[in-house]
């Protein structure tokens, strides 16, 4: 079973992979923690809350991490894709929490968390990496209980907030390079490239609302998502990135990985928080580059697609 901690900053897609992680007998979710990102850190933290509610997963601590990322100030702060609640505007078929966060932040939670783990624990960040960079600077010690990281961001090809962008990178590019460039903590990148190939289409939402009363929650999340990226597409559907992530953190294995050197870019021009890959068969680490991450490069999307349906299946 997957020993999991989320770092997240819910966001719809993010409420599918929370849900996931949440239900799903292979998973052992310890803890969420949020972080600013597709909303401020106010209401991606209130999403989190009332979402493991529906969940009823009060048993899971929830604590506030950063809100801006390490060094300069956040370009700009709310998403389109994901309104000015984070849910596209209907955070309120959720239900509202019956607590509050644990104190202490994020980062000492993390730490609480891994600290009293008995094994290896997977963290999943899905939002910006300012708190797994902070995790990383002040807890070095730590580092030989995080079994790996899996995260969710960044695009070998083409960016989503800029040519070459990808949100999450984007939002904080000294923290990304912090944990994918300048650390040994081993990580699966999971980047845009593979997502945008595991979109689904409206007979998966339509089979998403079927699944039960949380299933049924999560679709009322969706409708102008899924006009955001109908645009984006150019076909009816969505792109559900975080959960693509969050399966492959549950079952490792789901997503065929490519090891390559990343780098990013963290200057102020045109490619700011681009994943710069070295995908030359010779190349090296050491010249200014990291040593190998594991970057998600294929999967059996059908397959995926399932096991997505799979996780939010109610179960008796």
């Amino acid at each position: 079973m997957a020993r999991l901690i989320i770092d997240t900053d819910p966001g719809v897609d993010d409420a599918i992979a929370i849900a996931i992680a949440a239900l799903s007998p292979g998973s052992d979710l310890l803890g969420v923690t949020t972080v600013f990102g597709n909303v401020g850190l106010a209401k991606t933290t209130r999403n989190a809350l009332r979402l493991l509610e529906l969940c009823g997963r009060a048993d899971v601590p929830v604590a506030a991490g950063a809100d801006r990322p390490l060094v300069h100030p956040h370009a700009r702060r709310d998403s389109s894709a994901h309104g000015d609640d984070g849910l596209s505007g209907h955070a309120e078929v959720l239900p509202e929490p019956a607590r509050d966060v644990v104190a202490g932040g994020a980062v000492a939670l993390l730490a609480s968390l891994l600290e009293r783990a008995d094994q290896p624990v997977t963290i999943a960040p899905i939002g910006p990496l300012t708190n797994i960079a902070l995790l990383l600077a002040a807890y070095p010690h730590l580092k030989p209980k995080i079994e790996r990281l899996v995260v969710m961001g960044g695009a070998i090809e083409g960016g989503n907030v800029s040519a070459r962008a990808e949100f999450n990178i984007w939002s904080d590019p000294e923290a990304a390079r912090r944990v994918l460039v300048a650390d040994d903590v081993p990580c699966v990148l999971v980047p845009l490239d593979l997502t945008h190939r595991c979109a689904v289409d409206r007979a998966w939402l339509e089979d998403l609302a079927g699944c039960g009363r949380i299933g049924e929650a999560l679709h009322a999340l969706t409708p102008e998502y899924v006009r955001h990226y109908t645009a984006a597409l150019g076909v009816p559907g969505m792109v559900v990135h975080d959960a693509v992530a969050i399966v492959e953190a549950i079952t490792p294995g789901t997503l065929t990985t490519e090891s390559m050197p990343l780098d990013i870019e963290c200057s102020f021009g045109p490619s700011r928080g681009a994943v710069i890959a070295d995908r030359r068969r010779l190349a090296r680490a050491g010249d200014g580059a990291s040593g190998p991450a594991d970057v998600a490069v294929d999967t059996d999307i059908d397959q995926l697609r399932a096991l997505l349906l799979d996780g939010l299946r109610e179960r008796k």
